[in-house]
């Protein structure tokens, strides 16, 4: 037997999807999630595999893993204490940053706080030029007064961020080895192998996020072999990163940047292979868990990319599936402010104490409880039999918001989940306006262990009329990365107008990148089945200040490079003038191999309409009204009812309101759609 396994760990559950390689059987399983013990929940969901499923961990031929621990360490401001060595006079960099306000319509706005405060940043004299050249040495005295300042104000590490070390990083070189001299016990990083980007701003923040956690990340990540060597798993793990690949776990903790928006990017990833399965082009995948809410775009059956991603307060320019974090999950506690008004998030109760209504000595009314008390949850038990709920102290939860709030219980748990829907509207919105799409031509893929349950009421805000949920929706985030690529992105900033001998330094480049790209692929992943390597650049007309991702050929002439951008910025803009001379800023590429994959088979056909389980009362718009209580695992393709309806499986519970229909695909979805669509 030989299984391969991908875990997701949330704040509330951590996830297990299990492909057998000799029959093809999928299987599943949710644990609680143990933030305070790194690597006991997966030692705690290993042990459950072999009492369920018989599954050993000598048999696991493949895991990989996706983790929030990074994001989160940034979002909680938890992470070391850093300092940051810049070039002399550049030393404000992160406090000018880009001179925007988050929020431009607020007179009170403030940019937050940077991670290394202005008394840890230290300035070196020495510069280099825009084209690699030195324009004054590097003063190694200067270093060492600097690290004395360093062990001044009690820092534990330090990010070198030089000026154009993305051309040339020979002092960001020197000053690391300086410091791993004279102070071997301090942490160092080098911009330039973070990401060799030209822009001293995104450069410089990029790593110092990745600075900033990477202790912590090597630490979980060390927790987390030691616990799979434990529990007797041989098979080295992967992590799922944020492009939508994965990498080894070694890798992993000194390349925590690659990784930051691990567990987000897997979801995204699955919610693409359902897409195709259903035959759905164009969605928004909708990805719930307990603390926050995920949404992404899919075009064609793939995701979108971008850099500037934000990690909290903070962007990081390294290439990302694009997903839009909002602070609303099931576990978002409702609160009411000093004036009485009623609010949702974004503190979560997360596994531990939990929902008031999992009886683990929550007391503060969640999300989840207002769907108990609406009637909706509380009719079987959550997380493969891991919580039961307790509708009474739901009911109690609410209580302490319905009293001072002058309403009833019931039109209380209503308002929490009218307000967290509005909260996830105004976040859609902002990203499908960016986009310049219309949600109303799109499916929404829903899935997380709330995704099913609030998807309607999202889907009735955006005007959607089509929602697809997935067989196993609670666990799609450990699937992606089960099916997930091992990937890797490269750069090199080349900075050149666009002419037949630009041509040449094009192509030695690619040539250089594709070296180091199969190195990469081959030697540190192990990877020896076919690679595809995809070559683009960054190319603006002359005098724009920012680029645009071009896809290129490996041997493109000038006239193709040229031909192929006017065509990208008519696609974006509407317009192209192929009379302005154009250039190459960056060089990129993007090297992936395909493991094996499950292969989903069609299931058997039943027809006609299913029969519930049992019948049930839930609250919606004003009044109780009666509606029927499905077993997934009963539903085949052909079937279908109508809202208002409750589907249960063991990953989560879908909410169907009144005004709705389900029908069951040849895969098991189930294609939930406004009545008469």
């Amino acid at each position: 037997m030989s299984y391969r396994i991908g875990v997701d760990i949330g704040g509330t559950f951590t996830d297990f999807c299990v492909f057998d390689e000799d029959s093809g059987a999928l299987h599943t399983l949710k644990v609680l999630s143990t933030p305070e013990r790194p690597g006991e929940e997966v030692l705690a969901g290993m042990r459950e595999l072999e009492r369920r499923y018989s599954i050993r961990p000598a048999d696991v031929s493949y895991f990989t893993h996706g983790t929030t621990v990074g994001v989160n360490t940034v979002i909680q401001r938890k992470g070391i204490n850093l300092c940051l060595f810049t070039t002399e006079h550049f030393e404000d960099v992160l406090e000018v940053a880009r001179l925007k306000m988050p929020d431009p319509y607020d007179l009170f706005s403030r940019r937050p706080e940077p991670l290394v405060g202005r008394e840890k940043v230290f300035s070196i004299p020495g510069r280099m030029l825009f084209d690699g050249s030195e324009d004054t040495p590097l003063d190694e005295d200067a270093v060492r007064v600097a690290i004395a300042g360093v062990r001044a104000v009690g820092g534990t590490g330090i990010v070198v961020a030089l000026l154009h070390s993305y051309r040339n990083p020979t002092h960001e070189q020197r000053v690391i080895e300086i410091v791993q001299a004279e102070a071997p016990e301090l942490f160092v990083l080098s911009s330039a192998d973070v990401w060799p980007i030209i822009r001293e701003y995104e450069r410089t923040v990029t790593a110092v996020v990745a600075g900033y956690v990477q202790p912590r990340v090597s630490h979980y990540l060390t927790s987390l072999q030691a616990a799979l060597a434990e529990a007797g798993v041989s098979a080295e793990p992967m992590i799922t990163k944020s492009n939508g690949g994965v990498m080894t776990a070694e890798a992993g903790k000194t390349r925590c940047a690659q990784m930051l928006l691990s567990g987000t990017a897997s979801g995204v990833i699955g919610a693409c292979q359902i897409a195709r399965m259903a035959n759905v082009e164009n969605a928004l995948s909708l990805d719930i868990g307990g603390t926050s809410a995920d949404v992404a775009v899919v075009r064609l059956g793939e995701p979108q990319y971008g850099v500037g991603e934000m990690i909290g307060d903070f962007p990081i320019h390294i290439p990302t599936v694009s997903v839009t974090s909002i602070g609303e999950g099931g576990g978002s506690i409702a609160w009411v402010d000093p004036q009485g008004v009623l609010k949702v998030g974004p503190e979560s109760a997360g596994s531990t104490p939990g929902p008031a209504c999992y009886g683990q000595g929550g007391t503060q009314p969640t999300i989840t409880d207002a769907f108990v008390v609406s009637g909706f949850l509380g009719n079987t038990g959550l997380g493969y039999g891991e919580v039961s709920m307790d509708k009474d102290l739901g009911v109690a939860a609410i209580t302490t918001l319905a009293e001072p709030l002058s309403m009833s219980v019931e039109d209380t748990a209503e308002a929490i989940i009218k307000i967290a829907v509005s909260g996830m509207y105004l976040e859609v919105s902002k990203m499908v306006s960016r986009y310049g799409i219309d949600p109303r031509e799109m499916s929404l893929v829903a899935f997380g262990g709330a995704g099913p349950m609030l998807a309607c009421h999202v889907a009735q805000e955006l005007n959607m009329r089509r929602i697809v949920v997935p067989l196993t929706p609670g666990v799609l985030s450990a699937f992606g990365g089960l099916i997930a690529d091992i990937k890797n992105d490269f750069i090199r900033t080349v900075y050149l107008d666009l002419d037949e001998q630009t041509a040449i330094t094009v192509h030695e480049g690619f040539a250089d990148l594709r070296r180091d790209a199969l190195a990469w692929l081959r030697d540190e992943q192990g990877f020896e089945g076919e690679a595809t390597v995809l070559y683009s650049a960054d190319m603006r007309y002359r005098g724009q200040s920012y680029e645009i991702d071009t896809v290129l050929g490996a041997d493109s002439s000038v006239a193709d490079m040229e031909d192929a951008f006017h065509r990208e910025h008519e696609r974006l803009y509407e317009h192209a003038d192929r009379d302005a001379p154009v250039q190459i800023i960056n060089l990129r590429m993007v090297v992936l191999g395909e493991p094996p994959k499950p292969s989903l088979p069609k299931l058997p056909p039943a027809g006609g309409e299913a029969l519930a389980h049992k019948m049930a009362y839930v609250y919606s718009n004003g009044e109780w009204r009666h509606g029927g209580i499905y077993r997934r695992d009963q539903l085949a393709p052909g079937h279908h009812f109508a809202g208002p309806a409750i589907i249960t499986q063991d990953d989560t519970t879908t909410c169907v309101l009144d005004g709705f229909t389900v029908t069951i695909d040849d895969y098991g979805n189930l294609i939930i759609e406004v009545a008469g669509a």
